[in-house]
């Protein structure tokens, strides 16, 4: 059940998941309604199959990683991680704020990157950076009124929505490191930063996580649901504008939140 947070722009281990993805959804066959436990879910078989693979994938990689990373990285360095991989993300919501019209939103995260560019993102220069609301590609399509499509399970990535996919894809281009050139330590940071950016999420949700995975009598079709919950809140403000409210969730870290309540 392998869920990774935002994705981490690119890698060659990204990459070939999304590849995967793509060519995964070209040669499903859609499961009848009637055996569907989701009628979003149109390729249920196939993507319990692909999310087995990922159970593995956590089973014997992801989680004892986390669990060494969780229980050996102080929570200094831990913390610099996530610092770093938010500030990764910082030029696609530029991009994506923009295209939403939340031009205020683009220049605070233009901003954040600039400034703490100058440690790669690991160390906060810029303050208290939580008024910057991250923003994906998924959630632009959504602004411009794309259907969501259909539920899929990916290799490695986790679950997406078809324009959550195609999001994705978008949101991968967007690497900020090629700003700083091809440097032998550019190219370490970039290429590690997929499989870093797994097991920080997997660990800052390792025991929520680990409560789905083991403590559910369906960890697919819970996935499933927590999923499309919070693909909901990222969302609730673009809903809000039109119903005359505003609500809105910043991280897709909170994937699991409600199972720590």
């Amino acid at each position: 059940m392998l869920i990774v947070s935002r994705p981490d722009r690119t890698g060659p281990l990204a990459r070939a998941a999304i590849l995967c993805g793509v060519l995964a959804l070209a040669g499903c066959s859609s499961t009848p309604v009637e055996e569907r436990t989701d009628l979003r879910d149109p390729y249920e078989e196939t993507n319990r199959k692909v999310f087995a693979f990922n159970m593995g994938v956590d089973d014997y990689v992801l989680e004892p990683v986390a669990k060494g990373y969780k229980n050996t990285v102080p929570d200094g360095g831990r913390q610099a991680v996530s610092n770093h991989l938010r500030w990764a993300s910082m030029p696609s919501t530029a991009v994506n704020s923009t295209l939403q019209g939340k031009f205020e939103n683009a220049a605070l995260a233009t901003l954040q990157f600039l400034v703490n560019g100058l440690t790669f993102g690991f160390a906060n220069l810029a303050g208290d950076d939580e008024e910057v609301t991250q923003e994906d590609f998924g959630q632009t399509l959504a602004v411009w009124d794309v259907p969501e499509g259909s539920y899929h399970m990916v290799p490695v990535l986790g679950p997406r929505t078809t324009r959550s996919l195609g999001g994705t894809v978008v949101d991968f281009a967007m690497n900020p490191l090629r700003v700083f050139g091809t440097g032998e330590v550019v190219q370490t940071v970039n290429t590690a930063r997929a499989p870093v950016g797994a097991v920080s999420f997997r660990a800052r949700n390792f025991d929520a996580f680990n409560n789905v995975k083991y403590n559910s009598l369906d960890p697919y079709a819970r996935t499933r649901s927590v999923y499309y919950q919070t693909r909901q809140g990222l969302l609730e403000d673009r809903i809000a504008e039109r119903a005359g409210s505003a609500v809105s969730e910043d991280e897709f870290d909170s994937l699991f939140e409600e199972e720590q309540n």
